[in-house]
């Protein structure tokens, strides 16, 4: 949802995130990877304007920052 909010192709974020596309399409089919690898997405995709939002009953998801 994050990848797709931002207008990114799976290449795009690998690159942001420099790690293999094969990597973001297993992240994307809720394959398990080393927590490094998913913080390192996760950071891409932040740096790159997403915000995470914490479960707050509705729960999580993301969202573009302001």
């Amino acid at each position: 949802m994050a990848r797709a909010a931002l207008g990114l192709g799976v290449r795009d974020l690998a690159a942001l995130a420099d790690v293999a596309q094969a990597t973001v399409s297993r992240l994307e089919r809720g394959e398990e990877l080393k927590p490094a690898t998913v913080a390192a997405i996760r950071a891409a995709l932040e740096d790159a304007g997403v915000e995470f939002i914490a479960e707050n009953g509705g729960g999580a998801g993301v969202r573009l920052k302001k």
